[in-house]
């Protein structure tokens, strides 16, 4: 049971960083640990930077379907959504495959997406083609990204998983730059097959994650399959007897048997360990702290896709459009999110640093700066709060880790899977709820301040935490003043 922190190693005293026993191995937090942070790197530059420029794509698509714009942002929504919710069945993968072999097999989903949409006739083929297709592509490769990273660091987790998701706002600016070229030479469609060439380098990211295994993994992972290679080893040794009597005719039987039977175990022993991970009796589920966590992740995105919705509106309604063209505003966020997502790292490995009063301290400016955006009038204003933004919302490279202290490094990959889950529901749901408000309202200033309070209340599921850390706190002084 994951009820406190006492079951993955360590107490509510101390820091988890001062706490956790470090495994010896050479390319932990250095070697091949950096290689991993490169392929993470170019994995989010691939995937998340594609999403973030789908915007070029949508306009080639109003114009050639001649769908509404609503039905047409459904592509894109869907596509990333689809690569965040499917994150718990990609742990199945994980837990199956292997990091390596899910992302080699995700890159070429993913790249099979963007070729078949080349040849997509509607808007609801794309819905399939690139919304279903490269979703699911982009989820298989994103998830073992970034769990591999975690699994390589352990004193530089939280600046190893900034500068790896860095990639997302390098991304954006590439693949914006190398898809309207792309569209203006070649057409839309050529675009999408030359992307879909480019996505094949997520392969390669792939192949680059090595499993890292030490003494305690390895056996502990010897003991998960042992149970399954017991189940086996009877049919293999009856083919056997039957061989040995008939040699030539079962030689080739029983290679094949002894195939379809390691792969049998190697199935068996990974659905086992994800099944138990979410509905066996040490589930994921009981740990009610990442509960909280998962309720906040529910909150949390849909906000911060507000401002991008709601700027263009915000500049025109203030006659900014002019000061907005020389530097967009838009670009402030994510120029200044790149450099947020390094530098919370930084602190947030710092040994006298908690990790989780950074991720709250950043949600709690990125929040006042959502409910404040509203009131500003001038471009220095809303320059000044988008940068506030864009740096508070860095703290999304901190989700790893924290939930990493949550759970444990073995359970990073199903966890994890939940949160970003979530973080999808959110995305999909997000901004068409604030659509709704302003056909209600008919004023943006709603969409922010109701999704504000929302916000509001995933951060309360946060200060459970420490909620429950001085509950916990005061009950052991309390039984320990009653022994004495």
């Amino acid at each position: 049971m994951y009820t406190s922190h006492e079951d993955i190693g360590y107490d509510f005293e101390d820091d988890p960083k001062d706490k956790k026993t470090l495994k010896s191995h050479p390319n932990i937090d250095g070697g091949w640990a950096w290689m991993m942070v490169l392929s993470s790197f170019f994995v989010h530059v691939l995937i998340m930077g594609s999403q973030m420029a789908l915007g070029v794509l949508n306009v080639e698509w109003l114009e050639e379907f001649h769908q509404s714009r609503g039905l047409t942002a459904w592509v894109s929504s869907l596509s990333m959504g689809i690569t965040l919710i499917v994150g718990p069945f990609i742990g199945l993968f994980i837990s199956t495959c292997g990091c390596r072999r899910t992302t080699i097999l995700g890159g070429l989903l993913y790249s099979l997406g963007w070729v078949l949409s080349a040849y997509a006739e509607s808007v609801r083929d794309l819905f399939v083609t690139f919304g279903v297709t490269a979703g699911l592509g982009s989820g298989m490769a994103y998830l073992p990204a970034v769990v591999m990273v975690g699994r390589y660091f352990q004193k530089r987790r939280a600046l190893a998983q900034g500068l790896s998701t860095t990639g997302t706002g390098f991304g954006t600016f590439l693949m914006t730059a190398l898809l309207k070229y792309l569209c203006a030479e070649y057409g839309w469609r050529y675009a999408m097959l030359i992307q879909g060439a480019v996505s094949l380098n997520l392969c390669v990211c792939g192949a680059l994650m090595r499993p890292l295994w030490t003494a305690g993994q390895a056996s502990g992972g010897r003991r998960r399959r042992q149970a399954g290679k017991e189940d086996a080893r009877c049919d293999l040794q009856a083919a056997e007897r039957q061989s040995q009597a008939r040699p030539g005719e079962n030689a080739c039987a029983l290679r094949v048997l002894k195939t379809v039977s390691r792969l049998s175990v190697r199935v068996r022993t990974g659905f086992r360990d994800w099944y138990s991970g979410y509905f066996g009796t040490a589930s994921l589920f009981s740990n009610r702290m990442f509960v909280a966590f998962i309720f906040w992740a529910l909150f949390a995105y849909s906000s911060f896709v507000i401002p991008f919705i709601h700027l263009p509106e915000i500049v025109n309604l203030y006659n900014l459009a002019e000061q907005n063209d020389v530097f967009p505003l838009t670009s402030i966020i994510a120029i200044v999110h790149i450099f947020g997502k390094v530098v919370l790292g930084v602190v947030a490995d710092l040994p006298c640093i908690s990790v989780w009063n950074v991720f709250l301290t950043a949600n709690l400016t990125l929040v006042l700066s959502i409910l404040i955006l509203p009131l500003m009038q001038t471009y220095a204003g809303l320059a000044a709060i988008c940068a506030l933004i864009g740096f508070s919302s860095g703290y999304f490279s901190l989700m790893p880790v924290v939930t990493e202290d949550l759970v444990g490094i073995e359970h990073l990959a199903n966890a994890y899977g939940i949160i970003i889950c979530a973080n999808g529901i959110s995305a999909l749901l997000g901004p068409p709820f604030a659509g709704w408000i302003y056909d209600i309202t008919q004023k943006y200033d709603f969409s922010f301040y109701i999704c504000g309070l929302l916000y509001m209340v995933g951060i309360f599921f946060l200060l459970l935490h420490p909620c429950i850390r001085i509950i916990e706190q005061s009950r052991r002084k309390h039984t320990d003043g009653a022994h004495v």
